[in-house]
């Protein structure tokens, strides 16, 4: 899978951690922990990347230091 940046915060009006993939327009998740909110962002990811395959939409690369580890 693709290394994308993930973007986790608390949010305090959802009561929940909330993972942003910004590379990926309107790719997100939540959960009640950290772990969760990552556990649900990947599966988010994937299923992004999915979608855009079958549309025929282009499907942005990985940047930053992310990208190369």
């Amino acid at each position: 899978m693709p290394r994308y940046e993930i973007i986790i915060y608390w949010s305090q009006a959802d009561e929940a951690f909330i993972a942003e993939v910004s590379e990926l327009p309107g790719c997100a998740a939540d959960g009640k922990t950290y772990k969760e909110a990552l556990a649900n962002v990947e599966i988010i990811i994937q299923e992004w990347i999915e979608t855009a395959k079958e549309l025929g939409r282009p499907i942005p690369a990985p940047r930053g230091r992310l990208a190369f580890a």
